[in-house]
């Protein structure tokens, strides 16, 4: 009995070792699976570089939401999938496939840390030729 208590405390403080430590906010990701682009606002930086298809645009957290919401609006996401994250320093990135029914994006996602929560400061979204 004693070591089962004692596995189960062991997994319980490295699973929420885990979850604290991570770089990349879940809701971030979550919100790219919903195609929500309200969820992804309180992510979001005071400046963010956006480059929608070519288009790029550096904007404050207000215009980059409703940038955000243009791209979504029409789009219905079938599916986010995480291709590749990583961390160097103080910033960390997702790379990413965007489902929806009118084809395939591929998300680039780069985060800043600011005061041990990581925030938006650019998002590159690309079609895909599949």
């Amino acid at each position: 009995m004693r070591k089962r208590i004692l596995l189960f405390l062991t997994g319980l403080f490295v699973w929420l070792a885990l979850a604290l430590a991570q770089d990349v906010p879940v809701g971030v990701i979550v919100a790219f699976k919903k195609g929500n682009p309200q969820e992804l606002d309180r992510y979001l930086g005071e400046k963010v570089d956006l480059i929608i298809q070519n288009e790029t645009t550096s904007a404050d957290k207000a215009l980059a939401q409703g940038t955000l919401a243009s791209f979504f609006e029409g789009k219905q996401v079938k599916g986010f999938d995480v291709n590749h994250q990583g961390k160097r320093g103080e910033s960390s990135f997702i790379v990413g496939t965007l489902k929806t029914v009118t084809g395939n994006y591929r998300v680039n996602c780069f985060f800043r840390r600011v005061q041990n929560k990581y925030y938006i400061h650019q998002i590159r979204i690309d079609k895909t030729e599949q």
